[in-house]
C-alpha cells in the first residue's frame, strides 16, 4: 500500500505542478472530486479494515505480555520490563500513507461540499467589472442561487431562481468552458439588447442612466467617465472610455450569431431561449457577449455577491450590486 500511494499522490502532485506550469489545462472541481473520492476510499479501508488489524494486533501483543507475566511470576520472576505501552502505541499509530489519505478525507470532504454546493471562492483578475469589482477582489460565489448542480458534470438537479437582469453571474467562458468568467446579466430570454453609441436598451426602452463623479482608475492612472445605471432591481455604477469607439471589432463566430446586427454604432442581439447576454461594467474594456456570444443555462457556475477579502485594501471587504 505504500507503493500505491506514493504513486497516487505523485499523480496529483504532478497533475498540478504541470497545471502551475502550464503544460496541461487543469480542472480544478475535477481535481477535488477525484480528491475526495480516493481519500474517502482510503478513509473506509482504514475503518473497516486496517485499524481494526491494528487494534487486534494490540490485544493479541497485551494479551501475549500478560501470559508470559504469569508464567515468570509461577517461576518466582516479579520484576519485569513493561514495554507493552509503547509498542501498542507503535502498533496503533496510523501510517504515513494513512495519514495522507485517510486523514486528509474529512477536511477535503467539507471543502468540496462547500464548493460544490453553498459558495465558491474567486479572484477577480482583470478591471472588465470595475468599478464593481477591482483587480485583486476575493469573492463568494452563491452556488445554489440559480439552482444546484451536480459537481465536474455542471448538471441542474434543482431550478432555483432564474438569473435576473442586474446580477453579477460566474459562468463557464463558451470559447473555452474551463476558464470562469464574472459578467453582468444585461439580457434574458427573449429579450432584444441593444448597445448603440455606448447607450443600452432592452426591448426598445434605454436603461436608466445618470451621470456621476468620474472614476480614477489607479492602475492606469486615468479618469474615466462613470455613470449610474437602473438595470433590474439594483443600482450599478459602470465606466465608459471616449477614446474606445462604439463599434465592436474583431467579433468571433458564435451559435445564434444570426441573431445579432453589427453596425458602426454597436450591436443588437435578440436572446434565445436558455442564453443570456453578459457585459462587463467597464464597457469599453470587457470582452463579453458582444465579442463571443450569449451564455447557455448549462454554462452557469453561481451568483457573485460578495467581497471577502481584498490585501490592497481592507474597505473592499462587503457585498455589492
Amino acid at each position: 500500500m505504500q507503493i500505491l500511494t506514493s504513486i497516487i499522490l505523485a499523480a496529483f502532485v504532478g497533475y498540478a505542478g504541470a497545471w502551475y506550469f502550464g503544460q496541461l489545462e487543469g480542472n480544478f472541481a475535477l481535481l477535488l472530486f477525484l480528491a475526495t473520492v480516493v481519500t474517502g476510499l482510503y478513509w473506509l479501508a482504514e475503518r473497516l479494515y486496517f485499524a481494526p488489524r491494528r487494534r487486534q494486533a494490540a490485544a493479541t501483543l497485551e494479551a501475549d505480555f500478560t501470559r508470559r507475566q504469569g508464567e515468570l511470576n509461577k517461576m518466582g520472576i516479579n520484576q519485569v520490563d513493561n514495554t507493552t505501552a509503547e509498542a501498542r502505541n507503535r502498533i496503533l499509530a496510523q501510517p504515513w500513507w494513512l495519514d495522507w489519505t485517510a486523514g486528509l478525507f474529512p477536511v477535503i470532504l467539507i471543502v468540496f461540499l462547500l464548493r460544490s454546493f453553498l459558495f465558491e471562492p474567486f479572484k477577480i483578475p482583470s478591471g472588465s467589472m470595475i468599478p464593481t469589482l477591482l483587480v485583486g477582489d476575493l469573492i463568494l460565489v452563491n452556488k445554489f442561487h440559480y439552482g444546484i448542480r451536480l459537481p465536474v458534470l455542471n448538471t441542474k438537479i434543482t431550478e432555483g431562481t432564474k438569473p435576473q437582469r442586474g446580477d453579477v453571474m460566474v459562468f463557464r467562458y463558451p470559447p473555452k468552458p474551463s476558464l470562469d468568467y464574472i459578467k453582468r446579466v444585461v439580457g434574458v430570454p427573449g429579450d432584444e439588447v441593444a448597445y448603440l453609441n455606448k447607450r443600452l436598451t432592452i426591448n426598445g426602452q434605454a436603461v436608466p442612466t445618470t451621470s456621476v463623479p468620474e472614476f480614477f482608475d489607479e492602475d492606469t492612472m486615468r479618469y474615466f467617465k462613470q455613470y449610474e445605471e437602473q438595470l433590474g432591481g439594483q443600482p450599478h455604477r459602470l465606466l465608459n472610455d471616449d477614446e474606445r469607439p462604439a463599434f465592436v471589432p474583431g467579433v468571433d463566430d458564435f451559435p445564434f450569431k444570426q441573431n445579432c446586427r453589427y453596425t458602426v454604432e454597436g450591436v443588437t442581439c435578440k436572446v434565445p431561449e436558455g442564453q443570456y447576454f453578459m457585459m462587463g461594467d467597464n464597457r469599453d474594456n470587457s470582452l463579453d457577449s458582444r465579442y463571443w456570444g450569449f451564455v447557455p443555462d448549462k454554462n452557469i457556475v453561481g451568483k457573485a455577491f460578495f467581497i471577502w477579502m481584498n490585501f490592497s485594501s481592507l474597505k473592499r471587504i462587503g457585498s455589492f450590486h
